[in-house]
């Protein structure tokens, strides 16, 4: 008589439900990338001097130089300001996906 090992309190869940399960869990993280990569995401820098637009997928589609951020004798306020607005721009969209995806990694990390 053999018995069957013990999979640590799965509550009996054999393998082929856990396969299911994982394939379905697998599919919905997909489905939800696909979501956030269909989104638009918007940096803005102080006084939305600059505006970067981003695709989900973290590339950039736009930006956006309002003609008060351009002064020749201070090109180096005009590079903060672009920085600012992507490192705007790519945070939200990091948190987005945090949102959305964060469920499936809980407690994986």
């Amino acid at each position: 008589m053999s018995k069957r090992p013990n999979f640590g309190g799965m509550g009996g869940m054999n393998m082929q439900q856990m396969m299911k399960q994982a394939k379905k869990l697998q599919e919905q993280m997909a489905q939800e990338q696909e979501n956030i990569t269909a989104q638009e995401f918007v940096g803005k820098s102080a006084d939305d001097l600059v505006v970067a637009t981003f695709s989900g997928d973290r590339k950039l589609k736009g930006i956006d130089i309002n003609k008060e951020a351009i002064d020749p004798d201070d090109p180096d306020m005009l590079q903060d300001l672009i920085i600012d607005a992507v490192n705007k721009g790519l945070s939200e969209i990091d948190q987005a996906t945090q949102a959305s995806l964060g469920k499936y990694t809980k407690g994986m990390i």
